[in-house]
């Protein structure tokens, strides 16, 4: 019974990691559950001038910086440094009560 009782936290770790890894990682599985494709990106520009994507669903968020097809970062210049460009709160209809 003592092995048993060891052996239930490791199951239970590894039915989380494997019910993460099902997730289709293209769409959002919350509330409003519907493909990341389908949301509006803005670009957010960093203290060092580079590009970001930034998308807000009114609940999770999702960042990952602007690089171009060699994969160095794009520092456009479209607007000034720590701001947001574009409409990255659309496409979701589930209000950001925070800001």
């Amino acid at each position: 019974m003592p092995e048993m009782i060891r052996i239930l936290p490791l199951i239970a770790v590894i039915s989380l990691l494997v019910a993460c890894d099902s997730t289709n990682q293209q769409v959002d599985q919350g509330i409003d559950a519907h493909a990341l494709a389908d949301l509006q990106a803005g670009i957010w520009i960093d203290p060092n001038g580079c590009d970001h994507w930034i998308i807000d669903d009114g609940i999770e968020g999702y960042l990952s910086q602007r690089l171009d097809r060699s994969g160095k970062p794009v520092c456009s210049g479209i607007g000034p440094e720590n701001t947001v460009v574009y409409d990255y709160k659309g496409g979701s209809p589930i209000p950001d009560e925070l800001f």
